[in-house]
């Protein structure tokens, strides 16, 4: 009796679909981002924006410092003090925890403020000599010259509206006023993409420049840029950190059935790159494919009715399943008999296809973000790439194949060097870092 499973007719439907990545061109890739990467810096038409962080990166931490981190994102607050020894590395202190003002009902500006000053007001007046204040603050904003922060919106699980529009260290300053509480000279607002990239200066020894990298539910680049023709900033020995947004790039590499689930989303035609690759989406685009596979009947097995008759497919659930499919756990588990290993092995060969592509789209970002910076020809100061995102740590075969993927497409011309590696508690030590930036 013949096997049922047929790698090369699983391969061919993924090319019939277009979304096989031996279909990607992988040099004219990162050739199409560095083009999208350089336009959106001149303020051209881009999917790529490029948006100015207004903060320098320090070239060393200051030793014995101390300042205050915030974090806000999600559905919790975090404000530390934080400690900088003689080496650069920093260490958290009297770290205190609060809900995220508007995630428990409507708030007004006023409360939001106070909120946020509740957890930071008791930090400062431990006294000490507070440098500034470094604040992630995972929301969309519009940074200021004096990197403050314009809030643009929030998502849907805060309830503020009066915040919208308002500066966010400004709010701050002012409710700490009102609790007679004297606030730093300095606040600085950060994404968690800075925040990742400044951790990386702090945690990841050498000399070599510094790249923020997010892939876990979202998916985000920040790096130092030299030039930045739309702002009409240039500067040598002091450059600016830009955030790229690239989850948004809208690579050429996109078949059919990825613009069939894109049309799909709740934001059909924007963060292309996004939904091919992060843990937001993973799942769902998996899901769409594999119900593909099954009306193909490529991928057969008894319980495929069910399977299509699902609302669903969760990222987090895909992943367990993957992570030891002969467990037949969870879901997905319940699916296959155990005479149907054949079916079992095309499922996975499926997904392994579609994590394979994610891993070169993301490698490709990396690399074209080097070759922009034209950085890592120096062996003894590889770029040091800073990661943070569960998709990267925890997603079954991502960070394996986007390594390999990313060494071979920089050694592909000249060599180059780069150490990546995942930083912990980014977003409160990447903020505490951008409080002594300049």
């Amino acid at each position: 009796m013949g096997s049922s499973f047929k790698p090369e007719e699983l391969a061919e439907f993924a090319r019939h679909y277009g979304f096989h990545y031996d279909s990607v061109d992988s040099v004219q890739l990162v050739r199409d981002i560095r083009i999208d990467m350089e336009r959106g810096l001149r303020g051209q038409s881009s999917s790529l924006p490029m948006i100015p962080a207004a903060i320098s990166p320090v070239n060393q931490i200051p030793a014995g410092k101390t300042v205050i981190a915030l974090d806000a994102g999600g559905t919790n607050l975090r404000a530390a003090r934080v400690f900088f020894d003689e080496n650069g590395k920093g260490t958290a202190r009297g770290t205190r925890k609060a809900s995220m003002p508007g995630t428990q009902g409507r708030v007004s500006g006023e409360q939001f403020f106070d909120t946020i000053a509740d957890v930071t007001a008791p930090l400062l007046e431990e006294g000490g000599d507070i440098q500034g204040i470094g604040f992630c603050f995972s929301y969309p904003m519009e940074i200021t010259k004096e990197a403050d922060g314009i809030l643009l919106a929030f998502s849907k699980e805060v309830d503020a509206p009066e915040v919208i529009g308002k500066s966010i260290g400004r709010g701050l300053r002012e409710a700490l006023a009102r609790r007679k509480v004297q606030a730093p000279d300095k606040i600085v607002l950060l994404n968690d993409t800075v925040a990742t990239l400044l951790c990386g200066m702090a945690e990841i020894k050498g000399d070599g420049p510094v790249i923020g990298f997010i892939l876990g539910t979202g998916f985000n680049t920040a790096y130092p840029e030299k030039s930045i023709p739309k702002t009409g900033f240039y500067s040598e020995s002091s450059p600016q950190i830009v955030v790229s947004e690239t989850g948004t790039f809208a690579p050429r590499y996109r078949g059919y059935l990825d613009r069939e689930y894109d049309a799909t989303t709740k934001n059909p035609g924007v963060y292309t790159l996004e939904k091919a690759t992060s843990g937001a989406y993973l799942g769902p685009l998996n899901f769409h494919i594999l119900k593909q596979a099954v009306r193909d009947g490529v991928l057969r097995f008894k319980k495929s009715g069910e399977f299509l008759s699902w609302p669903g497919l969760q990222t987090q659930d895909l992943n367990t399943f993957l992570s030891a499919p002969l467990a037949m756990g969870g879901p997905l588990g319940t699916l296959f008999g155990k005479d149907e290993r054949d079916a079992l092995a095309s499922f996975v060969y499926l997904c392994s296809i579609i994590t394979e592509r994610g891993a070169l789209f993301s490698a490709a970002i990396l690399a074209a973000t080097v070759e922009h910076m034209d950085a890592g020809y120096d062996p003894f100061a590889p770029v040091r790439i800073a990661v943070e995102g569960t998709t990267y740590m925890r997603y079954r075969g991502m960070r394996e194949a986007l390594e390999s993927y990313l060494h071979t497409m920089l050694v592909s011309a000249k060599p180059r060097s780069c150490v990546i590696a995942p930083v912990e508690q980014a977003s409160l030590l990447g903020a505490a870092v951008a409080a002594l930036t300049e």
